[in-house]
């Protein structure tokens, strides 16, 4: 099995935040992982992102995929299962409240429609 490739953090550049974020199923993936408590696995997901649409594993894998390669999310092979956690207290550090402002952003968007 191949190593998964995270970004050190100075490699993660605020392009690759706004493009992994500018997918609405990707953002509330990151904000659901960001008010989670532990690390959670892909299928956690599995029916439940944007809004009630159910989307099959491979792609659920490939959101998570534009979120770690991004620097969003660090995840971690536990088995056969892949654990996600979030990287918010780095990116905080080297981007302030960009990040925080972006799901604020979303939050209040999604507050409106719902």
């Amino acid at each position: 099995m191949r190593p998964l490739s995270h970004p050190k953090i100075e490699h993660i550049t605020v392009e690759g935040i706004l493009y992994a974020l500018a997918d609405p199923v990707r953002a509330r993936i990151f904000m659901e992982l960001a008010s989670a408590e532990s690390a959670k696995n892909c299928s956690t997901f599995l029916g439940a992102c944007g809004g009630g649409v159910s989307l099959p594993k491979s792609t659920l894998s490939q959101h998570f995929k534009v979120l770690r390669e991004a620097g969003l999310v660090y995840s971690e092979r536990k088995g056969v299962e892949m654990h996600n956690r979030t990287r918010c207290a780095e990116l905080r550090e080297k981007y302030g409240a960009l990040v925080g402002g972006i799901v604020a952003g979303y939050a209040a968007q999604w507050d409106n429609l719902f």
